[in-house]
């Protein structure tokens, strides 16, 4: 619960370190109508769901929203074992503004994807013994000793670990894909390391040691493993023209040393207003709306998302030429010198949060105008 409304999980997906579900998952049809009840007497906030969406559950949000009277937010993800799924869950959705429930689903602009590395948090040949031997080393020189070692390479590629981890990579490798300096999220299928591999005569394994060994080990791949089950963003563009959605689903910084979503904003302008070749372009005035404005509506924010007299001035002045999302770098700022993704765009010349600059060209200012909001906030005047 929070200022701008309720979240709740109710997914398979979500599991605590020990694997167990997390408790919402096992909340009753009654917990939360209660929930939906107390939206209801408060008068405030939106109903958000992340869900499996099996049989009947869209039915039980359904209710949750009639008896808040709450606009309902739900997440739409593809996954591969139900590739259209979506499309039921959105059919869902058009249904229920056809009722006259408020319904949005939020969507994501690329593939959700682990980035795969050896200083990241998912290592393809972390527990490889071999490996194992030398992963307290500096990476540089674990990259170094990659390369130049040819009895260490051998040794690596021939081990066959048989924990699940080991096992699941081999499937991820058909899957995963070079992340190189061009930052390609919509990467040929033929492009994955096994298919690669496989036309130079060589082992995933072999392709996968001489990519993240590359330069000083800071080379990443790319796994994406939901919303990419054709091979394309084709879909991704059904979800955001979609007239019932908007953008969601990037966790941001959430995870860590994993996933890095934080550069979504970027990324939805650079490539579906700018640079994809493996499809149709977005025009840039819709997708600055999709993530402003629109968002901005969603959630009771009627006071910003538009640049108009007495309106929240929080605004970016962007160099769209120069515009990039940068590269993924792994940075160790947390406690106890814990590790997490960042990326670092270009071409934002000026940012400002309520008229006043707090970035210039990426550096901030030190000027920090923003203030705590408890709610919706109404139009102005």
């Amino acid at each position: 619960a929070g200022a701008l409304g309720f979240t709740t999980s109710r997914t398979t997906k979500h599991k605590a370190a020990d694997g167990r579900l997390t408790p919402s998952l096992s909340a009753g049809d009654p917990e939360l109508a209660a929930i939906a009840n107390a939206m209801k007497a408060a008068k405030a906030g939106v109903l958000q769901v992340n869900s499996d969406f099996g049989d009947g559950e869209f039915e039980i949000l359904r209710q949750a929203a009639r008896i808040s009277g709450r606009p309902l937010s739900a997440l739409i993800i593809q996954v591969d074992h139900e590739p259209d799924l979506w499309r039921e869950t959105l059919a869902h959705i058009e249904n229920a503004n056809a009722e006259g429930i408020e319904a949005t689903g939020q969507v994501g602009c690329r593939p959700i994807g682990v980035l795969l590395g050896l200083d990241a948090t998912v290592n393809p040949i972390g527990n490889h013994p071999s490996y194992k031997a030398i992963a307290h080393l500096p990476v540089d020189k674990r990259a170094a000793m990659l390369r130049n070692d040819s009895k260490l390479r051998r040794k690596i590629i021939e081990e066959r670990p048989q924990d699940s981890f080991s096992e699941w990579m081999n499937y991820a490798l058909t899957r995963a894909f070079e992340l190189g300096p061009d930052l390609n999220y919509e990467p040929d299928p033929s492009q994955s390391v096994a298919l690669r591999a496989e036309r130079n005569g060589s082992s995933a394994w072999e392709l996968v040691i001489d990519l993240l060994s590359s330069g000083t080990g800071e080379s990443l791949l790319l796994y994406p493993f939901e919303n990419y089950s054709s091979g394309s963003l084709n879909e991704i563009q059904e979800m955001l023209t979609h007239p019932n959605t908007v953008c969601g689903v990037g966790d941001a910084g959430a995870h860590v040393g994993t996933i890095c979503d934080a550069s979504y904003p970027t990324y939805l302008l650079t490539h579906w207003g700018r640079d994809r070749t493996r499809g149709e372009r977005l025009p840039l005035e819709f997708l600055v709306n999709k993530q402003t404005r629109r968002t901005a509506e969603t959630y009771g924010l009627l006071d910003r998302g538009i640049l108009k007299p007495g309106y929240k001035a929080d605004f970016n002045i962007v160099d769209f030429e120069r515009l990039s999302v940068g590269q993924p770098e792994l940075i160790r700022d947390l406690p106890a010198g814990g590790k997490r993704l960042v990326q670092k765009p270009a071409g934002y010349a000026h940012t400002f949060v309520s008229g006043v600059e707090v970035a210039c060209d990426g550096e901030v200012t030190g000027e920090r105008p923003g203030q705590l909001i408890r709610g919706a906030q109404a139009v102005p005047g």
